[in-house]
Parts: C-alpha cells; sequence; structure tokens
C-alpha cells in the first residue's frame, strides 16, 4: 500500500464529524464544476473558433484538466491551502499528505478534506483553461503546457491563497484587509482575464485578423457549451457555501437571476444597436453575468444580483464591441472583454451590494459592504482587484517571455494557415470529405473551406 493510500486511511475520523448531505452536495458540485471545462468550455470555444482549429481547442481544455489534477496533488493545494505566509502557503500538504478523510476546520468542519480539495481543484483547473481564449489558432501546444502549467502555481496559487487561504492577505475572515470573493471573482476572472489580454497583446494578432473573416464556425456547439456552463456554474458558486444549507440556495438563486439578466442586458443593447439580438450575443451575455456574480453570489440579495448581472451586460459588451477594436488587439474569444472586465466588476460590485443581510461573515451587528454603510469593503475590493491585476500581468508576461525564449510560443506562419488541428494533432475536426461540402455548412462553410 503506496503511502498516500495510509495518510488517506489514518486521516479517518469518526462518522459523527461528517456530515453525508454536505458531503455529497459538494462531491455533487465538484463533478458540476469540472463539467464547466470539459465539455462546457471547450464546447464553448470550440464553436467560437474556424473549423480548422476545433479540435487544438478542445484539446487544450482537456488537457488542463490532466495536467493541472497532476500539479494539484503534487504541489499546487498545498501553495493555496496549507498554512502559510501572507502571499503563499506552505508545504504541509506536499503530495496531498494528510489530506485524508477527517475535515479540516479551517476551511469546511463538516466534509472531508479530500472532498475540499477535489472541489478546489476544478477551480485551479477551469482558470487557465480560461486563457486559451486570447491565443486560440495560434499557439503552440507544447508552449501552451508548460506556460499554463507552471502559470497554475505561480500566479493562481499565490492568488487563491492571499484571498482563500489561512495567513492569506485578503482571507475574510482572517486577512489584513479581508476581502469578499465568494466563488472566484478576483482569484479565477480577474487573473485569467487580465492574464489572457498579456497573451493576446504579446502574441500578436492572428494572421488576415480584421481583413479576413473569422466568424465561429459552429455556433450550435458554443450554445451548447454555454448552457452547460450555465448548468455547471450552480456548483462552482452554490458549491463554494460548502454546506447544503440556505447560503448555498442563497448563491443558487443570485446565479440564476444574474447570469439571465446578464442574458436580457447584453441582447437589449445589441438589438438596440443593430436591430436584432443574437445567440452569440445571448451566450455572450450569460457568461458576463455568471462571471460579475460569483463573487458577490453568496453576500447579496437577489434585486443585487439582478442588477450586478445587468451591469455586466452592458460593461462586457462595450468591451468586446468597442474597447477591443479601437485599441486593435486581437483577445480572440474576448476572455479579457469578459472574465477580466466582468470579474473586475463583480469583485467591486460585492462590496457594494454585500450585507449582513444575506451573509453576516463580520459577525452578528457588523456591517458587511456599502448597502449597511461600511464603505470601507470598497476599497478592500479596490485593493484585491489592483493585486490581482498586477499579479497577472507581470507573473503571465515574464512566464509568455522565459517560455518564448526556450520553446517559442507561436505557431509557424504556414501550420497558421493551414490549420493547428492538422499542424499540431495531425486530425481533422470533421472529416475532410466535408470541405467540398459548402451546402451542408452555407456560404461561411464553403468560405472556410477555401482558407
Amino acid at each position: 500500500m503506496s503511502g498516500m493510500s495510509v495518510d488517506l486511511l489514518a486521516g479517518a475520523a469518526p462518522a459523527a464529524a461528517i456530515s453525508g448531505a454536505d458531503n455529497a452536495w459538494l462531491l455533487t458540485c465538484t463533478a458540476l464544476v469540472l463539467l464547466m471545462t470539459g465539455p462546457g468550455l471547450a464546447l464553448f470555444y470550440g464553436g467560437l473558433v474556424r473549423r480548422k482549429n476545433v479540435l487544438s481547442v478542445l484539446m487544450q481544455s482537456f488537457s488542463l484538466m490532466a495536467l493541472v489534477s497532476v500539479l494539484w496533488a503534487v504541489v499546487g493545494y498545498s501553495l493555496c491551502f496549507a498554512h502559510g505566509g501572507w502571499f503563499l502557503g506552505g508545504l504541509r500538504f506536499l503530495g496531498l499528505h494528510g489530506v485524508g478523510a477527517a475535515p479540516n476546520p479551517a476551511y469546511a468542519p463538516a466534509i472531508p478534506q479530500t472532498t475540499y480539495a477535489l472541489f478546489q481543484l476544478m477551480f485551479a483547473i477551469i482558470t487557465p483553461a480560461l486563457i486559451t481564449g486570447a491565443f486560440a489558432e495560434r499557439m503552440k501546444f507544447s508552449s501552451m503546457m508548460v506556460f499554463l502549467g507552471v502559470w497554475s502555481l505561480a500566479v493562481y496559487a499565490p492568488m487563491a491563497h492571499m484571498v482563500w487561504g489561512q495567513g492569506g492577505l485578503f482571507n475574510a475572515v482572517s486577512g489584513r484587509i479581508p476581502v469578499l470573493d465568494f466563488a472566484g471573482g478576483t482569484v479565477v476572472h480577474v487573473t485569467s482575464g487580465v492574464s489572457a489580454l498579456v497573451c493576446a497583446l504579446y502574441l500578436g494578432r492572428r494572421l488576415g485578423y480584421g481583413e479576413d473573416k473569422m466568424a465561429p464556425h459552429n455556433l450550435v456547439l458554443s450554445v451548447t457549451g454555454a448552457c452547460l456552463l450555465w448548468v455547471g456554474w450552480f456548483g462552482f458558486n452554490a458549491g463554494s457555501a460548502l454546506t447544503s444549507g440556505a447560503l448555498a440556495s442563497t448563491a443558487f438563486l443570485s446565479t440564476q437571476l444574474g447570469a439571465a439578466a446578464g442574458v436580457l442586458s447584453w441582447s437589449a443593447i445589441e438589438s438596440a444597436r443593430t436591430g436584432r439580438p443574437t445567440a452569440l450575443g445571448a451566450i455572450s451575455g450569460a457568461v458576463a453575468g455568471l462571471v460579475a456574480i460569483t463573487p458577490a453570489c453568496g453576500f447579496v440579495t437577489p434585486m443585487a444580483a439582478l442588477v450586478i448581472g445587468a451591469a455586466a451586460g452592458l460593461v462586457c459588451y462595450c468591451m468586446v464591441t468597442g474597447v477591443k477594436h479601437y485599441f486593435g488587439y486581437d483577445d480572440a474569444l474576448d476572455a479579457f472583454g469578459v472574465h477580466g472586465a466582468g470579474g473586475t466588476l463583480g469583485a467591486i460590485l460585492t462590496g457594494v451590494f454585500a450585507t449582513a443581510a444575506v451573509n453576516p461573515i463580520f459577525g452578528a451587528g457588523h456591517a458587511v459592504g456599502a448597502v449597511d454603510g461600511r464603505w470601507t469593503q470598497v476599497w478592500h475590493q479596490l485593493a484585491a482587484v489592483g493585486v490581482a491585476w498586477g499579479l497577472s500581468g507581470a507573473g503571465t508576461f515574464v512566464l509568455l517571455w522565459a517560455v518564448d525564449h526556450v520553446l517559442g510560443l507561436r505557431v509557424s506562419p504556414d501550420h497558421e494557415a493551414q490549420g493547428l488541428d492538422l499542424a499540431l494533432h495531425g486530425e481533422h475536426g470533421y472529416h475532410p470529405a466535408a470541405d467540398d461540402m459548402a451546402g451542408g455548412w452555407g456560404e461561411l462553410g464553403a468560405e472556410e473551406a477555401a482558407s
């Protein structure tokens, strides 16, 4: 029997210390969050690229599910959640040593620490996967794996520890600057979104950007992926209550309302500007609303959730359709425009709308957010957002520079023109004969077949 198995058995706790309902709920949520990366994000991103690159995008999400899992078991969980300094955790849980059936009362007193580690792993998986949307269709697969593997330890782990870990600077309960981030506004969306922007700027535009047609090749895939993301997000947000009680229900409801408001907001603005709503706009609005409500879902009222979701639809629409085109950067699948901007907005609005009536996190009788009269919380949120921007921006640039000088980041022009599916993986996303069946794909299919 391996040493890890001995640890797991030795860590067994009395049955009375574990809540079967809470454990079942967290295991369910763990599966839902994994569903968000594959197939949710994989299909969402896969449909948005050109057909010659669809497999490369699916492969990125799928491979990160494996890579980050291994890194998490070896050292990632320990760097995030072992007690450490204000910036990074320690090595107490290296190799998942001591992570067994007994709860860790510092995080979740009624579930095994194994369950908690599994649940948090799914956040660590999807965060770097979100970044792939920025450099879709132009980064080498091997370089992507090295870059995002190291990124998960050098950027994600410190931010996760600072916000959620014991001794972290921004820990809401014990940190020097208490920050409210229920399910990952700063930890997941700001870090991935800002890193995505740096990637887009560092790699430069795709060949033919602004000249060739680069419309989504299959919106059916993207709508399906968006629906899976929406469903999986309940595990992401409601699961972060870490119990199956009332707080989970509150987060669940806020998540639904934030997403719904994002859809309607984006679609309304799009209709006013172009005369018609689109499926692409609707699913983008849903994701924007989900991103923005993520840090707030366990702290705000239902009506506040509607405001946050609607604001996200407006702000992210402007980022994607206005700011990106004004500055000319090629954030291929709008990872920064939705996750970076939406995550920043949501983190700040959490400080505005959080209320003790929903979650008295600072103790009975203590105000939580600006609506309670605690305006200092908004400044705390801004501080965490600023650190997330700085850490993600600087860390990502350094890692990109290093990988670029060792392995090279960008595929050759010939491979980019050929398509990454065939050039990097030797496979076709669709049967090659389908390239000659323009009638089956419409005008867009004919154009893509000729590219």
